[in-house]
């Protein structure tokens, strides 16, 4: 398998955060901003103008799937994962945590960190 030298796990966050939460329940766009925003403790507020274009080019992709419904009046889009979203959400998950795992092990003092300080 290729490895990147330089993952570009930041850039991916909004979309790894997106698929999470369509993982369980379809949602509007946003109703995820809302939720990125409640669910990271207002660490990362993912705007309108993130999410949205995001959420088109997911669809675009298919890995996700719109619905137009109206609620309490009013006309919502409501998106919700496809399989072939959920298979990118478990690959995006890998991914995340294998470079999570690995800054941890750095900022813990991992033994190799000891070579360089």
């Amino acid at each position: 398998m290729a490895r990147e030298s330089n993952p570009n796990f930041l850039n991916g966050v909004p979309e790894l955060l997106v698929l999470r939460l369509l993982e369980d329940e379809e949602r509007y766009g946003y109703e995820i901003v809302q939720a990125i925003r409640r669910g990271t403790g207002e660490v990362i507020t993912a705007g309108e103008g993130v999410v949205y274009p995001l959420l088109h080019g997911l669809e675009q992709e298919g890995a996700v799937r719109s619905k137009r419904r109206t609620v309490n009046g009013r006309s919502r889009v409501y998106y919700s994962l496809t399989p072939a979203g959920r298979r990118r959400l478990e690959e995006m998950l890998g991914a995340w945590r294998r470079v999570a795992g690995a800054i941890e092990t750095m900022l813990t003092g991992g033994r190799d960190c000891e070579a360089i300080s």
